[in-house]
């Protein structure tokens, strides 16, 4: 099941969505807006009226388009869940080696999330606390992002490249664990610094717990 079908199952019932009025300048401005207020000030302090300043419209406007401030929140989840999962893929695609494709993911991974510093808070605040609005749309996007890094390991040990011992559940969620900590300290963090160098001395770490001997060779040579 894609990105799409899956949020409209879940999220269709609950909010009904204006599918024409979601292709408009308006609509993503006031997503791109929700989120930044969301960031700076916290979702359940956020009001309909800050979210309507920050994008420039009347608060009525806003409800020509979402129901309420917490379809802002769903629908902005759906959206971000197809435009970064689509990234994700292009990059992985363009390797053809399964520690390349690895190395792509995870340099992308940290690219979008710096690029969009307000959606960064925004997901790491809802992936880390329970939230019944999004736990589903953040365990499907979880389960997708497992399921990316579980076949580029599988590839690894087709190729040689991966010990075949490893236990592939466990290594693809130190993964995903290893680059969201990375940016929470980022977030976190009251130095300015570049997010997506952190990439490669993550791949590093992965291959050479990963890899096999010859593997980890080459990638230091």
């Amino acid at each position: 099941m894609n990105i799409h079908s899956y949020s409209t199952i879940m999220f269709s019932r609950r909010y009904p969505i204006n599918i024409k009025a979601k292709t408009g300048d308006k609509y993503h401005r006031i997503l791109e807006a929700a989120v930044k207020v969301f960031a700076e000030k916290g979702f359940h302090q956020s009001t309909i009226s800050q979210i309507a300043r920050e994008a420039g419209v009347a608060d009525g406007t806003i409800y020509l388009y979402f129901k309420n401030k917490d379809d802002i929140l769903v629908q902005f989840f759906q959206y971000k869940t197809r435009q970064v999962f689509s990234g994700f893929r292009e990059e992985v695609k363009k390797a053809d080696t399964a520690v390349a494709k690895l190395r792509n993911l995870v340099h992308r991974h940290l690219t979008e999330f710096q690029r969009d510093r307000d959606m960064a808070i925004v997901y790491q605040s809802f992936a880390h606390h329970k939230n019944d609005l999004v736990e589903d749309n953040i365990r499907e996007m979880s389960k997708m992002y497992l399921e990316m890094v579980s076949e580029i390991l599988e590839l690894g040990q087709q190729e040689g490249s991966m010990r075949k011992d490893i236990y592939v559940g466990l290594v693809k969620r130190f993964i995903l664990g290893a680059v969201e900590s990375a940016i929470s300290n980022w977030l976190r963090s009251r130095k300015e610094y570049d997010l997506a160098s952190m990439a490669d001395p993550l791949i590093d770490l992965f291959i050479q717990g990963i890899g096999t001997t010859d593997t980890a060779s080459q990638n230091h040579a």
